[in-house]
């Protein structure tokens, strides 16, 4: 079952233009593009085939070109990182059983991440589509907490059943809880992680289907999945010791230095 890897990037950002060169300044001192880092992550992935960049923005494609991965320009009428993909995919001329999304905001993705999320695909033949998700503790929910306190969009939440589909995904954090956690506790709210692992026929039907009231209120394409009646699998992964944050806003930049200089990543 060939996998692919596909970072979708672009430069018009509503909330952070020009986010995919942003740099970050590892623990050496070595400043990377968030891009160039994101690739950096997904060719640590044991099992994926091939990895391309998905962009149709010419500044992405010739910094990418600069530190020596292969890019797939796509229209700039994709609506979000799935239906890049889904081009992309089509692009390259098809023949991948599974189609990853590593989303160009996610540089401290560890590998086990992403082996874990097409093991758990390739066990549930039912499953259209799967997602990682991460069981926040205290710090971790508290930090998605006071971004919401400060009107900023932060990390989003995921709930699913006892068989492990999904229920929902929202920017706010749900389930609700009224305790209070210290920051080693863990907790019943689960961070999702913003990587897909898709089967190709659900990844190239998606963007036959309309955006749906929940998709467009919060903004969270896989909320398309779930809107169609398709199953989405939450695959629980393990920190590992590894701390995990996406970069949603300009702030979040000196947050996810810390976290690299904390764990030595360069």
């Amino acid at each position: 079952m060939p996998v692919l890897i596909v970072i979708p990037a672009r430069y018009a950002s509503t909330r952070y233009p020009g986010k995919p060169l942003a740099e970050l300044r590892g623990a050496n001192g070595q400043v990377r593009s968030l891009i160039e880092r994101s690739w950096q992550a997904a060719s640590a992935v044991n099992g994926a085939d091939r990895v391309v960049v998905a962009t149709d923005d010419r500044r992405i494609r010739d910094a990418c070109h600069g530190f020596g991965a292969e890019v797939v320009m796509t229209s700039p009428d994709c609506a979000n990182g799935t239906e890049r993909c889904a081009e992309a995919h089509a692009a390259l001329g098809g023949g991948f059983d599974i189609v990853v999304n590593l989303q160009g905001d996610a540089p401290l993705t560890p590998h086990w991440f992403v082996e874990d999320l097409i093991a758990g695909l390739r066990a549930s033949p039912s499953a259209e589509i799967a997602t990682p998700v991460l069981r926040c503790d205290g710090a971790t929910l508290n930090a998605l907490l006071a971004d919401r306190r400060a009107g900023r969009v932060g990390g989003t939440t995921a709930v699913f059943g006892a068989d492990s589909s999904a229920l929902y995904f929202s920017k706010e954090v749900v389930p609700f809880t009224g305790t209070t956690y210290d920051d080693s506790d863990e907790t019943p709210v689960f961070h999702h992680v913003g990587v897909y692992a898709y089967r190709a026929d659900a990844l190239a039907a998606y963007p036959g289907w309309p955006a749906g009231p929940l998709e467009r209120l919060e903004g969270l394409e896989q909320l398309r999945f779930l809107e169609n009646g398709r199953k989405v699998l939450c695959v629980e992964v393990q920190a590992r010791g590894r701390q995990f944050w996406e970069l949603n806003n300009p702030e979040d930049i000196p947050r996810i230095e810390a976290m690299m200089a904390d764990m030595g990543l360069e």
